[in-house]
Parts: structure tokens; C-alpha cells; sequence
């Protein structure tokens, strides 16, 4: 499979957005659970380039994307999402080695993931580990597993 990896596109944040979404209920979450993340999982046009969103992009068809936020010496991978139809197809892991690629050239020495439960093992695979639990930035009581990655030079 040839996918190119890519700086994401202004033009291109509601289409983020709504892969956002539908990834996120790839894991089973109800109407009421998305529409309260989705104001967490919106991409803004303004914010594209600030956050340094990254696609998987394959034949002109996002795949999914990343964002890599925060300054040196410690980062957030704020997002994280691949197409429902592509999870399995090692999408994730090209997005997730690209993205820790890029954080080593950016000078970070760390970053850190909220992640949500069903992706930590995930996260564990690409050698974060879990450093702590943080509330939901969408469901009030949800407590999500911190995960860190350090950076090798």
C-alpha cells in the first residue's frame, strides 16, 4: 500500500474532524458520548498548522491523521485517528513512527497521549507507557490513561 505522509491542509480540517468522529466510534460509543466529544475532536481550520497535523493520505483519501502539539522539550500527541475501514492496516503505526520522526527533528525530548482506554494497547505496541490517568476533556468523571513516549536521539 503506497501512502504518502503529509502535512494536513486548511481546506482539509472538516474532513479531519468528521474522521475524528468516526473513529472515535469505531470503539462503540453512543450518539450522546460522541456529540459530547465533539467539540474535543473539531479541528479548526486556524488550527492546522499550530498543531502540526499530519495525514495518511492514499490516492487522495485520508486515512488518517495525527497532531503534534506543544514546544520542545515535551510534546502532546493531541490526536491520533484512522479511517474504521483502514484500523489493521498498519495506517496508525506509519502515522504514529512519522509523528515521533518528526518530534526527534523538532527537538522534543517527550510527548504525551491522553488516550482513550480501547487505544492504549495500541500505545504500549509503539513503546509509550502509561504514567498516569487524566479527566476526560469531554465526560465529566471519565478518566483516560496518560501514556508517555520518550524520545531516542
Amino acid at each position: 500500500m503506497s501512502v504518502l505522509i503529509r502535512p494536513a491542509r486548511v481546506t482539509e480540517a472538516e474532513i479531519l474532524s468528521d474522521l475524528a468522529l468516526r473513529s472515535k466510534a469505531h470503539w462503540g460509543y453512543d450518539a450522546e458520548f460522541l456529540e459530547a466529544c465533539r467539540d474535543e475532536l473539531t479541528v479548526d481550520a486556524n488550527e492546522v498548522a499550530r498543531r502540526r497535523a499530519t495525514v495518511a493520505d492514499k490516492d487522495g483519501h485520508i486515512l488518517g491523521f495525527t497532531t503534534l502539539e506543544e514546544e520542545p522539550p515535551t510534546g502532546v500527541l493531541g490526536m491520533m485517528f484512522v479511517e474504521p475501514r483502514a484500523i489493521g492496516q498498519g495506517i496508525g503505526r506509519l502515522l504514529f513512527e512519522h509523528t515521533l520522526a518528526a518530534a526527534r527533528e523538532l527537538g522534543f525530548a517527550q510527548f504525551t497521549i491522553d488516550a482513550d482506554p480501547n487505544a492504549e494497547p495500541f500505545y504500549r505496541a509503539m513503546g509509550a507507557v502509561r504514567v498516569g490517568n487524566v479527566p476526560s476533556g469531554s465526560i465529566t468523571g471519565r478518566v483516560l490513561p496518560q501514556m508517555a513516549v520518550t524520545i531516542q536521539r
